[in-house]
């Protein structure tokens, strides 16, 4: 077995029964999603693109308390990967967090592309699945998660590195506009004048549903 079927069967074992938002198959949209920003780009290493994002929730601080990478180095390190090469598949695994990257730039095309593929699955119609799956399990309900989409969401179209991902973005952003306005409308309209309000993002007596939000 080589060591990209290695780390997807390792993967897929770590993550076994979780289905917040955070599992085996969230790892294998990045992976694809990292592969094809590569391909197009023509730019970076493929097996170090490969390897950060199969890897790259391997030690998320969300689901383990591991420290200094230690489940990535581990599985590096039985397959024989030397130093230089983990320290740049670690250095573009912890480029990918948003909560610990908000508004930097990875120094590697590896991590710039790892973090744009991570990003890219979370918005768009799977980045909604997510948002209420891992809200789900985290006990909010729908409009709690709704939140999400303003705090994060809808903030990833404009901080993606590449070129190829960026042209992505605009599509899923596109989507979950679309979905926000249609949430409100079937949530908070009770009335015509507030269907009409609705339609507008804002809901008479009510407080501000916001579709948008700039930058």
């Amino acid at each position: 077995m080589d060591i990209i079927e290695a780390a997807k069967e390792y993967v897929a074992n770590l993550f076994l029964g979780n289905a917040g938002g955070h599992d085996a198959a969230h790892t294998l949209r990045v992976y694809r999603n990292a592969l094809m920003i590569e391909e197009k780009e023509r730019s970076g290493d493929p097996e170090t693109v490969a390897l950060a994002a199969l890897l790259h929730d391997a030690d998320d601080h969300k689901l383990f308390h591991t420290e200094n990478n230690q489940n990535a180095r581990s599985f590096l390190a039985s397959h024989g990967v030397d130093s230089e090469k983990t320290e740049r598949i670690v250095a573009a695994v912890n480029s990918v967090s948003f909560s610990r990257n908000r508004g930097k730039r990875p120094d590697t095309i590896e991590g710039q592309i790892v973090q744009d593929a991570d990003r890219l699955d979370a918005i768009g119609a799977i980045g909604i699945a997510r948002t209420f799956a891992y809200g789900g399990e985290h006990g909010r309900g729908p409009d709690d998660s709704i939140a999400h989409f303003h705090e994060k969401l809808l903030l990833l179209k404009d901080e993606m590195n590449t070129e190829t991902a960026k042209a992505m973005a605009e599509e899923r952003h596109a989507f979950m506009l679309a979905f926000l306005k249609e949430y409100a409308r079937e949530t908070r309209a009770e009335t015509p004048t507030d269907q009409k309000a609705a339609d507008s993002g804002v809901l008479s007596d009510r407080k501000p549903f916001p579709l948008t939000v700039k930058g």
